[in-house]
């Protein structure tokens, strides 16, 4: 299937690890340029050499924080066209209220929330203007699926799929599509290390990681792969009637009974 997307250019936040990277090796599978941001350098060019060896692809990689507006600002003064945007960047501390105090709460918001919705405040109308395009968000089940013990991270995600909604709902009507994704267990670095320092101190032996993974679908977190498959299809012309949703990618859980 032909998603035509060959020299789209687009923008990938948190776009040097984890589902980010994954989506920016997809998309340049499919012949697109990529503009790479995440806040370390180092790893951005691991990923840019990583890419580049496999696809012929012009990749530009940018070192912001993009919790701080201002950086938002010069990114976009960086790189102002693109067709399509992916939101991924930011990781929220799990913990229930009492557990996240209000300095890390607002840290992590000010990344995967307001930067969220900083980043589409300024693209949005640029990629209108210049005639479309398409805005994903990557957000989390934990929107969905809410938990009192990962409060934060469920008021969080919970917002950006109302906001995703809301910016979705009238976006064809100007020629734009905002859309996002909600993907459960996913087995990224960042929850590999975090199951091994858990089994680790609850079983006394870090490579029992893969035990936490019973009673999950097929007994295993997804694959960061199984979610760019899906990014990148919904960001094709193949999705094109698709706006002001987001899609569940959690092999079923959002419907399982109990918790």
């Amino acid at each position: 299937m032909d998603l035509n997307l060959r020299n789209k250019t687009v923008l990938i936040t948190g776009g040097s690890k984890g589902i980010g990277l994954a989506c920016a090796k997809e998309f340049a599978a499919e012949g697109c340029n990529l503009h790479l941001v995440s806040r370390t350098k180092e790893d951005l060019e691991n990923a840019k050499k990583e890419i580049e060896a496999e696809h012929g692809v012009q990749i530009k990689i940018h070192s912001f924080d993009l919790s701080n507006s201002m950086h938002v600002d010069q990114l976009v003064k960086n790189c102002p066209t693109i067709d399509i945007l992916v939101n991924n960047a930011g990781a929220i501390p799990a913990g229930d209220i009492q557990a996240v105090e209000e300095e890390r709460w607002r840290a992590a918001w000010d990344l995967k929330v307001f930067g969220y919705i900083n980043m589409t405040r300024r693209y949005y109308p640029l990629m209108r203007d210049a005639g479309g395009g398409v805005i994903m968000n990557i957000i989390g089940l934990a929107g969905v699926r809410v938990d009192r013990n990962y409060i934060a991270g469920s008021a969080g995600n919970a917002s950006i799929i109302g906001f995703t909604h809301a910016m979705g709902a009238h976006a064809l009507d100007e020629g734009m599509r905002v859309l996002g994704v909600c993907p459960g267990a996913v087995q990224t670095e960042r929850i590999t290390t975090m199951l091994k320092t858990r089994a680790r101190d609850e079983k006394g032996d870090e490579n029992r990681w893969q035990d936490y993974f019973s009673g999950m679908p097929l007994n295993r977190p997804a694959l960061v792969e199984e979610i760019a498959d899906v990014v990148v299809f919904l960001c094709s012309e193949r999705a094109s009637w698709l706006t002001g949703t987001t899609i569940n990618l959690d092999g079923g859980v959002a419907n399982r009974g109990g918790y």
